[in-house]
């Protein structure tokens, strides 16, 4: 795919990433530009008929029912704008404000929300650009839309906000006229129609779900690093046994596995050992890890859903008809979104326990992983971090979409909280990457610590990776920058190739 058409292609998550990091080139096609342009003159000619619709010529939420005039029309969508943006907090990431916009021009491309091929076309150029709007963290109940968030990121089209251009921070009158560009003056349903929609919600799950599927990846082969280094058995994965309960992320990860572990001398070396079974945290990765991919795979398949849907209100089918509904709601991410928190706090918590395992001193390697531990704390305290780090994810496991609080006077009286899933998501996936960070230190030591046995093709090459960031521990450093470089080098694309 060289271009991809708003509105018309399928928006996936991985082209959604592509048009964000300006691997791909998103435009509108003559079909879209055709819809936009009749949804466009459908609103006005609602306007003209004095016929009184939601959000077109009528207040917003409770004040749904105050007329207001033509000649106030578009007043209304610029007040709209300023009166919402009451978001708090630091600035999302970037990625997300760009995300926001990709997934926003794509809602509004399929032509049933009245905003105008201009003001279309205006959010396309801050795509194109990387002009991004500056969007507070806090503030989105996750329902009525991402109220206060789209607010913000859509203020510097009628030149109010702030937007971080090539990365300097500046006040959107300033890029205005930097760029000889106008501030746009808004028409009737436009400043609803970028307002209304699940866009900061939706950012913040297309870029948990491919960071997800990447941590995923690198649990399998970092835990199978820490299965060999500790001489455990590779017997729990075979194919045999998970065809008797055949979930699919299980089976996946058994049978990454198998893959992973092919051809290790290590697993080999022990064959015939008189040990039975090994603790769960090696022998259930399939069972944990595959249960984690399965709440992946749920919330991949929604968020594909949502990144083709309309979200906004009212929806205009035509000049006669127009509907207020509730595609705005959040909730259908939100559930998800929670259930995905949950499962990627656990790869966490797995992760943790494995680590410890290999510094307690058994099955030939070294208490600590240190040869002259007591002098030395070796590998005592890392696993502290990663303690610390694992119950902080468990507090960051509170469903927000449990909690729902009456917002404008009761007219939005269920929402979703969804926005404050998918910030806790990320949260915990960042976590994860510090977590798997410690655990990799650890597993590539007790390989060095089983020479010259060596480990499969794809875990000495794994291996080789963290050797050139981290040397091997003779005695105590400051371990802080190896988990630094550890916690880099699993979201280096070299890495990450090596674990799919």
């Amino acid at each position: 795919m060289n271009s991809f058409l708003y509105g018309e292609n399928s928006l996936t998550v991985a082209i959604a990433m592509d048009l964000a990091l300006g691997k791909l080139k998103g435009e509108l096609g003559k079909a879209s530009i055709l819809k936009i342009n009749n949804c466009e003159a459908a609103v006005r000619k609602i306007v003209q008929s004095n016929k009184t619709v939601y959000g077109i010529n009528t207040g917003f939420g409770p004040l749904c029912d105050t007329l207001i005039s033509e000649a106030d029309t578009g007043k209304l969508q610029h007040n709209l704008l300023m009166s919402h943006a009451v978001g708090v907090g630091n600035p999302i990431e970037p990625i997300l404000s760009k995300l926001m916009l990709i997934t926003k021009v794509q809602a509004l491309a399929q032509g049933f929300s009245g905003v105008s091929l201009e003001v279309i076309q205006r959010i396309i150029w801050h795509i194109e650009q990387d002009v991004l709007p500056i969007v507070p963290e806090k503030g989105s109940v996750g329902a009525s839309g991402d109220l206060a968030p789209l607010a913000h990121l859509f203020l510097p089209l009628i030149g109010l906000g702030e937007v971080l251009d090539k990365g300097v921070r500046k006040p959107a009158a300033d890029f205005l006229q930097q760029y000889g560009l106008e501030p746009l003056q808004l028409k009737a349903k436009e400043g609803l129609g970028l307002i209304n929609g699940t866009q900061f919600i939706l950012a913040h799950a297309v870029l948990a779900v491919q960071q997800m599927e990447q941590l995923l990846n690198v649990a399998d082969v970092v835990g199978a690093m820490s299965l060999d280094a500790y001489m455990g058995s590779a017997a729990p994965f075979k194919a045999a046994l998970h065809s008797l309960r055949p979930y699919e992320g299980t089976q996946l990860v058994a049978k990454r596995l198998r893959t992973i572990l092919e051809g290790s001398q290590i697993v080999q070396s022990h064959h015939d050992c008189d040990r039975v079974q090994d603790p769960y945290s090696l022998r259930c990765m399939p069972q944990v890890h595959g249960a984690s991919r399965n709440a992946w795979h749920h919330l991949a398949e929604l968020v594909t859903i949502e990144l083709n849907s309309v979200t906004d209100n009212p929806i205009v089918l035509s000049e006669e008809e127009s509907i207020s509904g509730g595609n705005f709601h959040g909730q259908p991410l939100a559930l998800p979104l929670d259930y995905a928190t949950f499962a990627a706090a656990e790869i966490g918590n797995i992760s943790d326990r494995r680590s410890f395992l290999l510094i307690e001193g058994k099955f030939g390697l070294p208490k600590l992983l240190i040869r002259d531990s007591g002098l030395n704390s070796g590998f005592m305290i890392p696993q502290y971090t990663a303690a610390a780090l694992v119950t902080e994810n468990k507090t960051l496991c509170f469903p927000a979409s449990a909690d729902s609080i009456p917002t404008s006077l009761g007219q939005e009286d269920h929402v979703s909280m969804g926005s404050i899933s998918g910030r806790k998501l990320l949260q915990v996936l960042n976590n994860i990457r510090y977590i798997l960070a410690i655990e990799l230190l650890y597993a590539a030591q007790g390989l060095d610590l089983r020479r010259p046995l060596t480990s499969s093709s794809v875990l000495e090459k794994v291996h080789l990776l963290v050797r050139q960031k981290v040397s091997f521990l003779e005695s105590d450093r400051v371990l802080n920058t190896d988990i630094l470089n550890l916690y880099n080098l699993i979201q280096e694309e070299e890495f990450l190739e090596l674990c799919v």
